[in-house]
């Protein structure tokens, strides 16, 4: 298939991300053509395949000029990308403080992956005074909203107790729910549920879907967990969780 640029699909940023999938390095120079245009979704999307190398070579501090582009303009997700950069040191030297900043104001104006990101750094003390009850208040508001990771963790900390009253029918409710919208942590902890409460054929079959989409850290954790568990069916599934790491740890040689 070919595209043939007409303006005004260059200037369409739902076009753009289409030609993505077709042809990357054709689309890129749309995208850029776009971007120069002063199409906000082109810019934000610029900067991410700037970001990745997508259909471009990639210029992780050229992609934080565009995130911040598309930021100072009112694009949320360019904002949390710029709160990833500076978090994670992606053209830019790492700075957690910096990246807090960028994920609170986005996280303010309801963009559901910016109140994760801030609640992260909010558990873990990064970047900001570590706070529970302030991250256990933005997993929550990122939940209602339909976040799935974010729904695992809310799980989490109803599951405990943590920080709130323990509420095990509602941490197994956001756990179904996580699970159901593609977490693989989330499918991780409703199989453990399922298995505790004897379905052992929907504990496994949730923790098949983990391991499809789960990546090298939580199968590094998963599969010692698996291993120890007492019904002989998970803990077989334990060699797969081992093979799949080894499979991702040879990617990454």
């Amino acid at each position: 298939m070919s595209f043939q640029l007409r303006r005004e699909e260059v200037l369409d940023g739902e076009r753009l991300r289409a030609m993505l999938d077709e042809s990357p390095a054709r689309a890129a120079q749309a995208i850029l053509m776009a971007a120069r245009e002063g199409v906000l979704e082109a810019q934000a999307l610029l900067a991410q395949i700037l970001l990745d190398g997508n259909g471009i070579a990639q210029d992780q501090p050229l992609a934080l000029r565009w995130f911040d582009i598309a930021a100072r303009q009112g694009h949320l997700m360019a904002r949390n990308m710029l709160g990833r950069c500076h978090e994670h040191g992606w053209g830019c030297t790492a700075n957690a403080a910096i990246a807090a900043g960028h994920y609170r104001l986005a996280a303010d104006a309801g963009l559901d992956w910016a109140m994760y990101n801030y609640a992260n750094l909010l558990a873990t003390g990064r970047g900001v005074l570590e706070d529970q009850a302030q991250a256990l208040r933005f997993y929550r508001q990122a939940a209602e909203l339909g976040h799935a990771k974010s729904m695992n963790l809310l799980g989490r900390y109803l599951e405990e107790g943590r920080f709130c009253p323990r509420d095990l029918p509602a941490a197994r409710d956001w756990y179904r729910r996580a699970a159901q919208g593609g977490d693989f942590r989330g499918q991780f902890s409703f199989a453990a549920l399922l298995a505790d409460e004897g379905d052992i054929d929907g504990a496994v079959d949730w923790l098949r879907q983990a391991l499809a989409g789960g990546n090298l850290n939580f199968l590094r954790v998963a599969a010692p967990a698996l291993a120890s568990a007492t019904d002989s069916r998970i803990r077989s599934m334990a060699d797969d969780y081992a093979r799949r790491r080894a499979e991702l740890e040879l990617q990454t040689l």
